[in-house]
């Protein structure tokens, strides 16, 4: 096999209580990608549609974890890559993470699937890290696993896969307005009180119980963010109104 397209999903990530660590993926939203071998060695962004993104691999997030797999192989040829970005970047649903995963998936089918995902998880961190200036996957591990998944650790990288009820969907409300990772991470503060502390873990405890129990009741109260929504919600024009608005109309949260 010498070419292969890809499907590279959008992702939900710093689910309510999960900052950081909770993650699910969308199924009908992404990106595309063509990643193909190619005689000249190293890797080359040869397309890109939708967005205007840079071509220079240093400078692309796909190209960066794309960079980082390819420093590991040892390999007589190369990989071109052609990106059809479907996912607005800056709009909060893993565009970074779609293109950090899209690239190291396609490249490693080509290879035989020599890496699991955890280890492409892994390289597509390096790209995601060009975006939001740290090391972070709570998009990138559901756009690779699918599903519910819950970062447990960064170094070394552990990744869980948690049960999706069937009968769960995902509502995106985009207000238009583009905000960078590295800008909503900055906005926060470098401590948080105890009480504020004790009442996150208990929901994050508790969501995960709820996922595996399809307690839809204490799913619902679990989603409850005392330490990074307070801030983050600020950088959403009418953030408050409209999510008092879908909580009336019946949404879990």
């Amino acid at each position: 096999m010498k070419e292969v397209k890809i499907f590279s999903p959008a992702t939900v990530a710093n689910v309510a209580c999960g900052y950081d660590v909770l993650g699910f993926c969308l199924d009908t939203v992404g990106d595309e990608m063509v990643i193909r071998k190619s005689q000249e060695k190293g890797i080359k962004i040869t397309k890109i549609e939708g967005f205007d993104l840079p071509y220079k691999i240093e400078e692309n997030v796909a190209g960066v974890s794309a960079l980082a797999m390819y420093k590991v192989l040892n390999v007589d040829f190369g990989f071109e890559i052609e990106i059809y970005k479907n996912i607005k970047p800056g709009s909060g649903i893993g565009s970074s993470a779609a293109s950090a995963v899209g690239s190291v998936f396609g490249m490693n089918e080509l290879l035989g699937k020599p890496f699991n995902k955890t280890q492409l998880t892994e390289f597509a961190i390096k790209g995601e890290a060009l975006a939001s200036q740290c090391e972070h996957a709570d998009n990138l591990a559901p756009a690779m696993f699918g599903g519910f998944t819950l970062v447990k650790s960064i170094n070394p990288l552990k990744i869980l896969q948690l049960p999706t009820p069937r009968d769960i969907y995902a509502t995106v409300i985009h207000p238009q307005i583009e905000i960078k990772t590295s800008e909503a991470r900055a906005i926060l503060p470098s401590k948080v009180e105890m009480k504020n502390a004790i009442i996150q873990w208990a929901n994050v405890g508790s969501f995960v119980h709820a996922l595996h129990t399809n307690d839809y009741e204490l799913l619902q109260s679990s989603l409850v963010d005392v330490v990074v929504e307070p801030f983050r919600s600020q950088l959403i024009p009418e953030f408050n109104k409209v999510k008092s608005a879908v909580l009336e109309t019946g949404a879990l949260g």
